[in-house]
């Protein structure tokens, strides 16, 4: 039993599903904050999601390609723990983010070959975590969240100087053997755990966590 992997459940959208979360031992919840996904969220409902998240839950607000006059104003309404830059940001942006906010920032970035994994060693200097995701199509409205997972074998025996978490197309039924390829400690999912677009499932949050925590990652 692996009971130290962490698990995020990211674009929860109600206090049902913050709750969910928390009972199911996930260590990260995450909110959307991008117009174009089902998951999006108003500041005015993630502020109430967040003030009353059960302590132990780190706040997680995914924003894609944002300004500092948006980041500004979430970061005023809405109590964080951590920023998840899910854009095209640049290393110089991820530094920029961190000292105007004082928070720690997850950089997304996507793979999907071999040389995607260079642009990855790029923030390694600079982002306090790295989620490595699926690289959407290139006609895909959303930059994660579509359910695509990339080739784990890719990344298998990896490790890189921050922490990092592996997300994309992952389910109940597919995240232990993920972990065991990638050697993953933490894991990420969205849709995974829905039962429509931007509607979570408890008993899918609660199995996928169940999956995950069981999990032995390959060493």
């Amino acid at each position: 039993m692996s009971p130290d992997i962490a698990v995020k459940i990211c674009g929860l959208g109600t206090a049902a599903d913050v709750a969910a979360t928390a009972a199911a031992g996930a260590v990260y919840g995450g909110f959307v904050f991008f117009a174009k996904s089902p998951r999006n969220l108003s500041f005015d409902a993630a502020a109430a999601l967040a003030v009353d998240a059960p302590v132990g839950l780190a706040k997680v607000a995914l924003t894609v390609d944002a300004d500092n006059a948006f980041l500004d104003a979430l970061t005023a309404q809405v109590p964080l723990d951590m920023l998840q830059l899910h854009g095209h940001e640049s290393p110089a942006r991820v530094t920029e983010v961190k000292a105007r906010y004082g928070l720690p920032v997850m950089k997304a970035v996507g793979v999907a070959d071999a040389a995607d994994l260079a642009t990855l060693d790029t923030y390694l200097t600079v982002a306090d975590q790295i989620l490595v995701d699926a690289k959407p199509p290139r006609t895909a409205e959303l930059p994660g969240g579509n359910g695509l997972s990339f080739d784990w074998r890719l990344i298998a025996g990896r490790r890189w100087p921050v922490p990092w978490m592996l997300a994309g197309g992952l389910t109940p039924d597919n995240v232990a053997e993920a972990i065991r390829v990638t050697g993953a400690r933490q894991v990420d999912v969205s849709s995974g755990v829905e039962s429509a677009p931007g509607v979570k499932d408890a008993t899918r949050i609660a199995a996928f966590c169940r999956a995950a925590q069981g999990a032995v990652a390959r060493t």
